[in-house]
């Protein structure tokens, strides 16, 4: 399959062939079916999100055992190993960077 140039902001989950103002946090080259991919881990993060806004209206389930966190998490995690496998330079050396996938110095215990 053909890839094409895609501009993914994941603060407001958008994922445009088009640039247009601040949707180009991350610039990634992928195929329609990565894009499908990508679509479905940030919409299941988006539906995560909601459903931890929810449950921190209920003060007897701790935040830490709430499955939608860790749901929201790995949809969240998966999203950024995506964005980071398909990504161009730029977009690679700011995950790395900022450590977005658990990979920096500073979480080792060395």
């Amino acid at each position: 399959m053909e890839k094409k140039k895609y501009y993914v902001n994941l603060q407001s989950k958008e994922i445009s062939q088009i640039q247009y103002q601040n949707n180009d946090m991350f610039t990634i080259e992928a195929t329609d079916e990565e894009v499908l991919l990508l679509r479905k881990k940030l919409d299941g993060a988006d539906v995560a999100e909601y459903d931890t806004f929810w449950r921190a209206h209920v003060p007897i389930v701790p935040y830490h055992n709430d499955p939608s966190n860790d749901r929201y998490d790995r949809n969240l995690r998966e999203a950024y190993q995506m964005i980071y496998d398909l990504g161009d330079d730029a977009t690679k050396s700011f995950i790395e960077e900022t450590g977005m996938l658990g990979d920096r110095p500073i979480d080792t215990e060395n």
